[in-house]
């Protein structure tokens, strides 16, 4: 007779790590203390973190004073002050660096409102990729790239606001409570059965991408980022993290929004993680021939007569010109010289995107030329870094194999 089986139940956690549950203690504690109730009731150890800046009106694990002490200048300047905003900038600081030194994470949630979450945020963005991070917040709505940034934080917004438990609340702040512990108690281990290598990518690029994927896959964990500001940031933030092994940054368009403007800059910190850490580096001048603005009627108006395409209807691309072309060969050269481990970058002649050729509205050979002459004067060449002019386009296959054993060739 077949028998019914037993429930299924999840593996033991791990006692060492615990879910941190963050929060001012001032102001949030019945939250607080109602979270920390159900991620201890799912099985999961908790450590309540009090980021307030007075005194706490609940029992807490870790006191404001223990993160306050972390701050350079001590807790004196973070706590006690009458400028609130002083105080939240500092507690920010203060619990990025204590958070960092903490090696008993499995996950953390925070809840908050504006203050709070600006605090809370600037710690979990310290954090490495795929450790879970849960932010309950009032502006979650919003734009929140200023608070999510590079890292993999998951917002969830309030609804009401943060400030007493009622019929929304309750249900809201539940469902993140298991949401954080189930993050932290099914955790997905990293695969280490080859490493990782970052490469970057824009719809122009894909073909040339995508060839290089499938040439490395089966040597390389190849993690393509989209080159929108965020995704050149979030490759870097795991360059300097350690967890990646090597780069091939055919899409280096970031650099143009940076430069003239657009609105998917990854800030001048690109390439800097290649400059910090070494690793072995190709890169080339993917859509260095655009810069992105939303739809149509959002271009600035002294752009207006310049040649635009529209890549989509919320997407506007605007042609960069050989003085602009000039200005990011230059930049990414200089870039380029201060980094010290190998580096090769490769300039496909015939093209930087899909619509840089013949018959195609970006085709503008003199601009290509202007950014060409830039990188060649600038780039300081030795046996270390070396450019490499092909009479190719970027998506021709040889393109794409021209790549792959340039990486091979510095990652042996």
């Amino acid at each position: 007779m077949l028998q019914r089986a037993g429930p299924i139940r999840p593996p033991l956690f791990d006692a060492v790590k615990r879910v941190y549950v963050v929060g001012t203690a001032d102001t949030k504690g019945p939250e607080l203390l109602y979270i920390k109730a159900l991620v201890e009731g799912a099985g999961a150890p908790v450590l309540l973190v009090d980021i307030g800046t007075r005194a706490s009106h609940i029992p807490v694990d870790v006191s404001a004073r223990t993160v306050a002490a972390a701050h350079p200048r001590g807790a004196h300047h973070v706590l006690g002050g009458s400028d609130r905003g002083a105080a939240v900038e500092a507690m920010g600081e203060a619990f990025s660096r204590f958070i960092v030194t903490r090696d008993d994470i499995a996950g953390v949630i925070g809840i908050g409102g504006g203050g709070g979450t600006s605090m809370i945020t600037a710690g979990l963005r310290q954090l490495p990729i795929g450790v879970p991070k849960l932010m309950v917040s009032t502006l979650a709505a919003g734009d929140v790239k200023q608070f999510v940034g590079a890292s993999d934080i998951t917002m969830m917004h309030s609804v009401t606001d943060v400030s007493g438990l009622n019929r929304i609340s309750r249900v809201v702040l539940g469902n993140a409570a298991h949401a954080i512990a189930g993050m932290a108690m099914r955790s997905i281990p990293q695969a280490t059965d080859k490493p990782a290598i970052g490469l970057t990518m824009f719809g122009v690029t894909t073909t040339c991408v995508t060839r290089v994927t499938e040439r490395l896959r089966d040597r390389y964990d190849c993690l393509v980022f989209h080159a929108t500001g965020t995704g050149g940031q979030a490759m870097e933030k795991l360059v300097d993290s350690g967890m990646l092994e090597g780069v091939i940054d055919v899409t280096t368009t970031e650099v143009c929004d940076l430069l003239v403007g657009g609105v998917l800059s990854a800030g001048p910190d690109r390439l800097g993680a290649i400059e910090r850490t070494g690793v072995p580096y190709v890169g080339s001048a993917g859509a260095l021939d655009m810069v992105n603005f939303w739809a149509m009627d959002t271009v600035p108006a002294e752009f207006r007569s310049r040649n635009l395409y529209k890549h989509n209807p919320q997407v506007t691309l605007l042609r960069t010109t050989p003085q602009e072309c000039r200005e990011i060969g230059e930049w990414i050269g200089r870039r380029l010289n201060a980094c010290g481990g190998p580096i090769r970058f490769l300039i496909p002649e015939k093209g930087v995107s899909a619509i840089d050729a013949p018959g195609q509205p970006f085709y503008d050979p003199a601009a290509d030329a202007a950014l060409f002459e830039a990188l060649e004067n600038t780039v300081q060449q030795t046996a270390q870094r070396r450019l490499v002019r092909l009479p190719l386009h970027i998506n021709d296959p040889k393109f794409a194999d021209a790549l792959v054993e340039s990486f091979l060739e510095i990652a042996a």
